[in-house]
């Protein structure tokens, strides 16, 4: 895997390899996953028997959160402020979810040709009939190497580069996806801040509906 940015002798850059909520999937030794993979991470989980005796969420909590996502779905990235974004993690750390490996061409935001099979299978489970009417957030993550103002602006970037190849190759609407950049704030080892790990780009499905919805 390569740097987010500025790794001498290399032209792409890695936003990350974990799959989140994918532990034991096979993944490909170019690091590309499949659609189906990417399906299964962000397909709405079915309650468990235990779960189902268990208090519902709060409604007006939930009136408030489906409130908020809507208002987004119209919103541009380098519009969302620092308190949009931290209310945007909350959210989505109880929601499916998946962090792939997408490389870009070094310091732009040009998706490479290696990483191109990943964004396809993301597009193509995207459009599954199982996820229509969903929102889904598209994040960018760094390392920590590299100031915090360039690289919050260069995650954005990504972020909406992903999105824009989304609504154009496969028609995905572009109020379906909110796209935010994290920069080196939220690494995924907070332990080792600039492991590669902590570079990727992470999707969210934000609709709170379960598969037995």
């Amino acid at each position: 895997m390569t740097r987010f940015h500025g790794f001498s002798g290399l032209k792409a850059i890695a936003l990350g390899a974990a799959l989140s909520m994918t532990a034991g999937l096979a993944v490909a030794s170019d690091g590309n996953v499949s659609a189906d993979q990417i399906l299964k991470a962000l397909q709405p989980k079915s309650p468990t028997r235990s779960l189902s005796a268990a208090p519902q969420a709060d409604p007006a909590a939930r009136a408030k959160e489906i409130s908020f996502v809507q208002t987004l779905r119209s919103r541009k990235t380098r519009s969302l402020s620092l308190s949009d974004r931290e209310e945007i993690a909350e959210i989505a750390s109880t929601k499916p979810k998946i962090d792939l490996d997408i490389q870009f061409d070094y310091n732009s935001a040009e998706i490479s040709k290696t990483s191109v099979p990943s964004v396809q299978a993301l597009g193509k489970a995207l459009t599954n009939p199982d996820l229509k009417g969903s929102t889904f957030v598209v994040a960018g993550h760094t390392d920590a190497i590299g100031g915090e103002e360039y690289n919050q602006g260069l995650s954005e970037r990504r972020a909406d580069s992903i999105k824009r190849y989304l609504t154009e190759k496969f028609g995905i609407a572009g109020t379906d996806l909110v796209t935010v950049g994290y920069g080196k704030t939220k690494p995924k080892d907070p332990s080792a801040p600039m492991d590669p790990i902590n570079r990727r780009v992470q999707v969210v499905n934000m609709d709170g509906k379960t598969a037995s919805n």
